[in-house]
């Protein structure tokens, strides 16, 4: 199975193994932000999906017709946990971490710091094969012991990331299950399978 950045259609990059949204944002800084059909390609999510996320207060709206790191960011996060949550779920997820979208004083981590310290930890479980619930623990611990700085609530957000690792984790291992199943279906519906 290919290995992308969470939340997006890129491939994994060395490079984003510290820092997964350093692949993304040199073009929010050369263009002032994403257009609404830039963000769709590089999330593979439909203009409708994420307008409607907007419409909800999942992410804060845009002024202009470009879309800041701040919602890049939402909607990566997002969009990383919906193969296995429930868009609801999510959504309450969000704001157990960082509250009201559109103010930042409520926040426990920056969108940025939380989308880099997840996709770390999620290489990491991915090369060493740790998705265990004792190991995704382990990680998020060493993560954020290591960027205590950045965060307000570490019990919090210990709480969350490993919600949202295990998650993003679920999704992975039913994307797996899905492709197999097609190609049982497809032997199943060909009459090949007893061949």
């Amino acid at each position: 199975m290919q290995r992308f950045i969470p939340g997006t259609t890129l491939k994994f990059a060395e490079q984003a193994r510290e820092s997964a949204f350093s692949l993304i944002a040199p073009v929010l800084e050369a263009t002032g932000g994403l257009t609404l059909s830039q963000l769709s390609t590089l999330t593979g999510l439909g203009g409708s999906t994420i307008q409607n996320w907007i419409k909800r207060g999942w992410v804060s709206a845009t002024t202009g017709k470009k879309y800041s790191e701040k919602q890049v960011l939402r909607i990566l996060l997002i969009n990383m946990l919906r193969s296995a949550m429930k868009l609801d779920d999510i959504a309450k997820l969000m704001s157990y971490v960082n509250g009201d979208v559109d103010d930042n004083s409520d926040d426990i981590i920056a969108d940025i710091h939380l989308y880099n310290m997840l996709c770390r930890i999620i290489f990491k479980a991915e090369d060493g094969y740790r998705f265990t619930p004792d190991a995704v623990r382990e990680l998020i611990s060493a993560e954020i012991e290591a960027h205590k700085c950045d965060i307000a609530n570490a019990e919090k957000l210990s709480k969350a990331m490993f919600v949202m690792v295990m998650g993003y984790h679920s999704g992975r291992l039913k994307a797996v299950m899905e492709e197999v199943l097609e190609n049982v279906i497809e032997e199943v519906n060909s009459g090949s399978y007893g061949k």
